[in-house]
């Protein structure tokens, strides 16, 4: 009875001994970018990796509400298990984007594994804004529209829908002169006119997505240059032509009326 008892005593100090020796993951970080959630980690001990045979990771999640509960009530949900790479894409595990959630990676090997390395993150405080998925230039009548659209979720749903508050910083410059001399344009709308605008002049424009609440802002979307018309209206000389075109029109037909006047009178002896 006592030899089983010392060797379930020597049985669980060799657990914790292997547990313990085991390191587990650490510098965990995220790379986002709107609903798009990649969890990276290090783990560099080559050495436990030749001695504890092939290394794997598990990573698993769990939201604050659930980490209320008690201990044995709390579901971590898994979303990467027994993998080999140091990361885990949590964009479809189903996060809720103004949810807080506790996110945690451990070490595996075929026999033991290592304690848990914790990380919390809210996707509205800390996910990075994407850029607009698309900025388009064009030249009308003098003036320089920009159509602009939104940045798009992973399910290419409009960011707007997760953060009402976003607008778009527009900043916009003339060539060959360096984006820092130019003007800068803040609005909420998708469709944008600059006017009182050189004829003729070569303009850049690029655009950022922001939100005040977290004060996050992306990067600038790329460059798009285009050429304003000559003077507030391109087709002047084309509708010229139209009204002299109309106008000689109208003197024919007047001519042709005054003439029937005329001639039916002299038909009739009354000139």
């Amino acid at each position: 009875m006592k030899a089983l008892r010392c060797f379930s005593l020597l049985l669980s100090l060799s657990v914790v001994t292997a547990l313990g020796d085991l390191s587990r993951p650490q510098n965990l970080s995220l790379q986002t970018l709107n609903t798009q959630y990649v969890l990276h980690w290090d783990w560099a001990d080559d050495q436990q990796t030749a001695v504890n045979g092939t290394l794997t990771f598990t990573a698993q999640y769990l939201s604050v509400l659930q980490s209320r509960k008690a201990a044995h009530k709390q579901k971590w949900r898994t979303v990467c298990a027994d993998v080999s790479e140091r990361h885990c894409d949590f964009t479809d595990a189903g996060l809720n984007y103004w949810g807080i959630y506790y996110l945690r990676v451990r070490a595996n090997t075929a026999q033991w594994f290592s304690s848990w390395t914790n990380i919390s993150f809210c996707p509205d405080r800390d996910a990075d804004l994407g850029p607009p998925s698309s900025v388009k230039l064009t030249s009308v009548k003098g003036d320089l529209e920009i159509v602009i659209a939104d940045p798009l979720s992973s399910t290419n749903e409009s960011m707007k829908t997760l953060a009402p508050d976003m607008h778009y910083l527009i900043q916009y410059w003339k060539k060959p002169e360096d984006y820092k001399k130019g003007k800068v344009l803040k609005t909420k709308n998708n469709v944008v006119t600059l006017s009182e605008l050189d004829g003729s002049t070569w303009y850049c424009v690029r655009v950022q997505s922001c939100c005040d609440f977290y004060n996050k802002t992306s990067v600038f979307s790329d460059t798009h240059c285009t050429r304003t018309e000559d003077g507030k209206c391109s087709d002047c000389e084309m509708d010229y032509r139209w009204i002299f075109i109309a106008g000689v029109t109208a003197a024919v037909l007047v001519l042709a009326v005054i003439g029937y006047i005329i001639y039916k009178r002299n038909s009739k002896g009354e000139f």
